[in-house]
């Protein structure tokens, strides 16, 4: 992707709508596509692609590791759901979104996508932190710790891959 070795003269990619591809990392009750990543793109440190949920579904509890994930409202009211544990007993806090709304979800926080509205899709476009969509889907919204999903370099203690 360079030109003579020189990292200034790299050059703009490209995704359209219509290329984007749900060969990724999926999670029950949601269409993940993905546009940019190191697989389509080159990227090292980011992943972008849309969500789609369906009316009236939810998506599976899950987390997605290391990543952070900036998410932007494209249209209708996703809700984003998580257990909230700072004030005593834990609670399910719900998140109620709309159009132009952007949400924040730290690495490691298991969340779920829910989209109430009886009629029509949500869409969102989320951006990681890492060029894979990183998706460990969990049976509840409990924090249990990072858990490797592939192996861990016992010299140093730092993930391989995810």
């Amino acid at each position: 992707m360079t030109t003579n070795g020189n990292s200034f003269h790299r050059h703009l990619s490209q995704v359209q709508s219509k290329s984007l591809s749900g060969q990724t990392a999926q999670t029950g009750g949601m269409t993940r596509l993905e546009a940019i990543s190191g697989q389509t793109v080159g990227s090292e440190k980011l992943w972008m692609g849309q969500t789609h949920v369906a009316p009236s579904t939810g998506s599976e509890n899950h987390h997605h590791g290391v990543s952070e994930t900036g998410i932007y409202v494209v249209s209708g009211h996703p809700e984003f759901v998580f257990l909230d544990e700072t004030d005593g007993e834990p609670f399910e806090r719900r998140l109620r979104t709309s159009p132009g709304d952007y949400i924040y979800v730290p690495p490691w926080v298991p969340h779920r996508e829910e989209n109430p509205d009886p009629d029509d899709e949500a869409i969102v476009v989320i951006a990681r932190t890492t060029q894979e969509a990183i998706v460990v889907n969990l049976p509840d919204l409990r924090w249990i710790g990072p858990v490797a999903t592939a192996n861990v370099n016992p010299s140093t203690k730092s993930w391989s891959r995810y």
